[in-house]
């Protein structure tokens, strides 16, 4: 299942223009040197169990050779897309508010190999300030063709008892609606915790983190060879 998410006539599909692989990609990369992960923590909370989780991911790519950046966002204020369409009038995949880091996020994610998402559960849905930002992004990109079609993607969700699927889901809609091809794990990387670090004891849902990583960066060696 993972396999055909990857496009087996991969060369065909690029010669399409369907993908937009990113410069190192596009060089044929055949092993984790020079490839980039760009890492969103969709939570609020510094030192709370998705931050921690991110960290550990962090080290395990790293532990592969592969790059990996963090962004907070709640080192961010986004303003709320109010729907200008500024975007789509201007074509050139940047939103109008160039004060609040917006841009600079999404630019982000154009230049990394691989996106990987995380957020804890609040009220079943991923908290309102990544709601903002994936708003804003998705309707950028729907009007900048696309940018972030071709690359790998992940998600986590981190939840206390129920909502996680959801989450998860939510994350993982906003990558294929991106064009992305996202990498599957089992266990799915649904981690349960409460207070950091509970999210230590949930086996599973850390296995599932880990096979993640394991299915992102073996995407990204398949996608860079020719």
């Amino acid at each position: 299942m993972e396999h055909a998410m990857l496009c087996p006539d991969k060369k065909s599909a690029y010669r399409r223009g369907l993908f937009k692989p990113c410069e190192s990609l596009k060089a044929g990369v055949r092993d984790t040197e020079r490839m980039k992960v760009l890492a969103i923590n969709g939570s609020p909370q510094p030192m709370g169990n998705t931050s921690n989780i991110l960290n550990e991911v962090q080290d395990m790519f790293e532990r592969d050779g592969v790059e990996m950046e963090i962004v907070h966002i709640y080192d961010y204020r986004l303003t709320n897309c109010n729907v200008c369409l500024t975007c789509e009038i201007r074509g050139d995949g940047r939103c109008y508010d160039e004060d609040d880091g917006f841009n600079q996020i999404i630019d982000r994610m154009r230049a990394a190999d691989a996106l990987l998402i995380a957020s804890p559960t609040y009220m079943n849905a991923c908290p309102s300030n990544l709601q903002n930002f994936l708003e804003r992004a998705m309707l950028v990109f729907q009007n900048s063709g696309l940018p972030l079609a071709g690359k790998v993607g992940g998600a986590i969700a981190v939840c206390r008892h129920d909502g996680g699927s959801m989450v998860y889901n939510q994350l993982a809609d906003f990558m294929l609606r991106n064009s992305m091809l996202v990498a599957g794990s089992h266990p799915l990387p649904i981690v349960r915790a409460w207070h950091s670090p509970q999210y230590e004891e949930d086996e599973m849902g850390m296995k599932g983190v880990r096979s993640l990583v394991e299915r992102m960066t073996d995407a990204m060696i398949r996608l860079g060879l020719e």
